[in-house]
């Protein structure tokens, strides 16, 4: 069969490429093209754009790229009418892909949903276009089922692919030693995979170094942007950039201050205590708190539906309040234990892995029927 998938960034990517390993195990013949990344164009995906040209963040980002936008459109639209695809799977990125739901559905091609977009956190009345456009919706997050129930929208809930993923690494033994690094306690920096995101969080996450002398700073970095890009926040060699190590740098870490995002996920399920943080432009910040209809901003908080870790959103996140809350969450500190119990209630909720696998089956069946 055909597949056509659109990832509009990073970790949809990565999902995504596991996802199309899984349907060929399932489906042998199947050959997909499609938006995506590096992650994809590895599982055998054709790529048409990659995913670098339309990954957003913020109101005045998606001004600024109006015009990538309405041309990756276009081409997606000519691409589908070309191609014919047995199914559309879309990952995430609600308001482009739901644009090409609408296309798609009115053109006879089915429609499934893999990682459904948080329409719940803001948006809600997306529900209905979803309703109209999408033939089958995957979610990976437990209160999303009874989101869409409420909805009288039926979906399937396949688990979270981040088990998938993290059930799938190996840690490096050598990790400390191939980085350079001390043998002091690791204070993991986790900015986002995004220009804006980072230029936006990492000066400010880095402005506590003064106040922990005795820990070492280490930045996951990622492979978008050339080596040189980071140089400008290594502090006089007192920082530390690891690249595409994520995983390891989490494994070996004390405690985290990470961008709000499907990170602090993947921070809690290697149980590392986290203050979590998010900044915008001024103008996108004063939409979203208009916008907004779920009362934290990190995965961690809204799966546990309750405080678990720090949130420091514009203007609280400062270098005074970051310093208060990592004081709090390291060996000894106050909130560690706690947060840690937390995590290990989260880690339950959530399932096992096989999420791919599990999509994968479903999506298969449900074209052969």
């Amino acid at each position: 069969m055909k597949y056509y998938f659109i990832a509009g960034e990073r970790s949809g990517d990565l999902h995504c490429a596991n996802l199309y390993k899984a349907i060929k195990n399932k489906d042998p013949e199947a050959v997909a093209t499609g938006i995506g990344g590096g992650f994809m164009h590895d599982a055998g995906v054709t790529l048409t754009k990659n995913y670098e040209e339309l990954a957003l963040i913020g109101v005045w980002e998606i001004i600024e790229k109006l015009g990538n936008i309405r041309a990756a459109l276009k081409l997606v639209k000519k691409e589908l009418t070309q191609e014919k695809p047995d199914v559309l799977i879309l990952v995430d990125y609600a308001g482009f892909n739901l644009r090409v739901a609408k296309f798609a559905k009115e053109n006879g091609i089915k429609v499934y949903y893999y990682i459904s977009p948080k329409i719940w956190a803001w948006h809600v009345s997306r529900v209905e276009k979803i309703k109209a456009f999408v033939d089958k919706m995957f979610v990976i997050l437990p209160f999303e089922k009874d989101f869409y129930k409420k909805n009288n929208y039926e979906v399937d809930y396949i688990g979270n692919p981040i088990l998938d993923a993290i059930s799938d690494f190996k840690p490096n033994p050598d990790f400390k030693k191939q980085n350079s690094l001390e043998e002091k306690p690791i204070i993991a920096i986790l900015p986002g995979s995004r220009n804006k995101e980072i230029e936006s969080t990492l000066f400010r996450m880095l402005s506590i170094l003064p106040a922990f002398p005795n820990h070492q700073f280490v930045v996951a970095g990622v492979d978008n942007f050339p080596a040189k890009y980071y140089e400008n926040f290594r502090r006089n060699g007192m920082v530390h950039i690891v690249y595409e190590q994520t995983y390891d740098l989490l494994k070996n870490a004390e405690m985290a201050i990470v961008t709000s995002g499907t990170a602090t996920l993947e921070t809690a399920l290697f149980r590392v205590p986290q203050v979590v943080v998010y900044r915008v432009n001024l103008l996108s910040y004063w939409i979203i708190r208009l916008m907004i209809k779920v009362p934290y901003i990190s995965l961690v908080n809204l799966i546990a539906n309750k405080k678990v870790v720090a949130e420091l959103i514009q203007d609280d996140f400062n270098p005074s309040n970051i310093r208060t809350e990592m004081e709090k969450i390291k060996v000894g500190g106050s909130d560690r234990e706690e947060i840690l119990r937390n995590y290990d209630e989260i880690a339950e909720k959530i399932g096992k892995p096989s999420a791919s696998a599990k999509a994968a089956e479903l999506i298969v069946s449900y074209l052969r029927k």
